[in-house]
């Protein structure tokens, strides 16, 4: 199985970021969404979050949202998240699981990490989870061998920067903006300080998320993070299609794009 670090120590040979694509569990359905997690991978995105559906998700922006919400709408239950994870491993990529806290907690810490594991996942992004309301998934990720992806924000003092460090493996997420989730015309000028102000506290490697969507914008982040994390601009590509193969065609397409960007660092 190949882990995060595997794949960052593979983009660093490379001289390039990692690429790392978005997409909900059972969005648009169960089979597109494992058919879409291919054409990704086929086509250059080195590591996949598979987002697990949630009703509140209060840092998604409309894309996203909606996305979900027709995801839950056919069914999507965490099963379905645990099953995405698998195909993701089969087709030769390490797979996160982006999640909130609350249906983590609710299903049983332990539980999810064991499934998780069990799966062939490599970890899990818990956006709203603080370090001082860790120890559990802590003790649970520690167990299982899963790595722990928080996040800091360009509000984020230098020593909450530390604080998140401390109990972060895998990388520290970076939200290049504050607000919600979405594909924009820009990437945040904020974001290569806060990147900075991350490397000053860990060794551990930082990747940039919220806005990206074109192979320009990778390139822009590329030059300075360790990541690249794209989401709303996949699920665009999806809803923008008029069939299945469409879809599947439109993600590879902008997987490759993007791919080619981070390779411009």
């Amino acid at each position: 199985m190949t882990t995060l670090s595997d794949a960052f120590a593979a983009a660093r040979a490379d001289d390039r970021a990692l690429l790392i694509g978005y997409l909900p569990a059972g969005f648009p359905t169960r089979t597109d969404a494992v058919a879409i997690i291919a054409a990704m991978v086929e086509n250059g995105v080195d590591v996949v979050e598979v987002g697990l559906p949630y009703s509140d998700p209060l840092m998604d922006g409309p894309v996203i949202q909606s996305a979900v919400d027709q995801a839950l709408a056919g069914g999507a239950r965490i099963a379905d998240v645990m099953a995405m994870v698998r195909a993701t491993a089969a087709a030769g990529a390490p797979a996160l699981v982006m999640s909130y806290w609350n249906p983590i907690e609710k299903y049983g810490v332990e539980r999810f990490a064991a499934e998780l594991a069990d799966a062939g996942g490599v970890g899990v992004i818990t956006p709203d989870l603080t370090p001082e309301e860790s120890s559990a998934w802590q003790t649970a990720t520690d167990a299982y061998g899963l790595d722990r992806v928080f996040l800091v924000a360009p509000s984020s003092t230098d020593a909450r920067i530390v604080a998140v460090s401390d109990v972060t493996s895998g990388f520290v997420y970076a939200a290049s903006t504050m607000g919600v989730t979405g594909v924009r015309t820009s990437v945040s000028g904020a974001a290569g300080g806060l990147v900075a102000r991350v490397r000053a506290a860990t060794a551990t490697p930082v990747c940039v998320g919220l806005g990206v969507s074109t192979a320009d914008q990778a390139a822009e982040v590329a030059a300075y993070a360790d990541g690249v994390i794209v989401g709303s601009a996949f699920i665009r590509a999806v809803q923008e299609a008029d069939s299945q193969a469409a879809a599947r065609d439109a993600v590879g397409r902008l997987a490759a794009q993007l791919a080619v960007g981070v390779r411009r660092r």
